[in-house]
């Protein structure tokens, strides 16, 4: 393991690129705390147990991302309990796919909340405790829906796109104080649990490196980590090598 360094928080731990992100992280010498909704602890936890097998450190909380009170009580507890947050990678996708007419304000409202009013929680508690020290790096994941909406995306794509608006502002606002905040697209389908399940060729596809990998993802989010304030990149763009765009 690399030499020990401060925490690392990634909101929405799942099973693709949430968890490599956590293992990444750890990898690089970060305790890293793992948040999810309450219902997928058991499987946090799990994690956690062998992040730290592999001789990392993590911990677990489930938590709604899209709750004011939790998402505070949260960034709280951590920066008691675990120690300065120096990372913040805010990972929640809510991709569905709905027609404009069958998009109720349900499904929009939903989507919004997860994919970007949360992100703007996590966002702003990160900024809270990381502008009083002068440092920190604040990660968003975005996706193609961040620069282009397509048919059947209307709810997504205006989540994401509003997401990468509150990355650009406070870029804007915090790089002056020291902190680093990116944004990086994903243009393309990740490998993982969803994909699987809904496409036969993944094998196929991931021999040839024509799909996103986690692992492969979750270094370009730790050299963004890495980066000396004398060149921060604000946003990265990752793609298979064959992928249309």
């Amino acid at each position: 393991m690399a030499e020990k360094k401060g925490v690392c928080l990634i909101v929405g731990v799942g099973d693709g690129l949430g968890s490599a992100l956590a293992r990444a992280f750890a990898a690089e010498g970060h305790v890293v705390c793992m948040t999810r909704r309450a219902r997928h602890l058991e499987d946090l936890q799990a994690l956690a147990a062998d992040i730290g097998k592999a001789g990392g450190a993590a911990h677990a909380y489930g938590v709604d991302a899209r709750s004011e009170e939790e998402m505070v009580g949260l960034f709280a507890a951590i920066e008691r309990d675990v120690g300065a947050l120096e990372v913040v990678v805010f990972n929640i996708g809510a991709n569905v796919r709905f027609g404009i007419r069958e998009t109720t304000t349900r499904v929009f409202t939903k989507v919004w909340e997860m994919a970007c009013f949360a992100g703007f929680i996590a966002g702003r508690e990160a900024a809270k405790a990381m502008v009083p020290r002068g440092r920190g790096t604040i990660l968003f994941t975005g996706a193609t829906a961040s620069v282009r909406g397509r048919d059947g995306f209307a709810a997504f794509a205006a989540a994401k796109h509003g997401l990468r608006a509150v990355a650009q502002s406070m870029a804007r606002e915090l790089g002056p104080q020291g902190i680093h905040v990116a944004h990086v697209v994903i243009d393309g389908a990740v490998d993982g649990v969803f994909i699987r399940g809904n496409r036969d060729n993944v094998d196929a596809l991931a021999a040839r490196d024509e799909i996103l990998k986690p692992e492969d993802i979750a270094q370009s989010y730790v050299a963004l980590a890495r980066q000396p304030r004398s060149a921060w990149t604000h946003e990265l763009d990752l793609r298979p090598w064959t992928e249309t765009w």
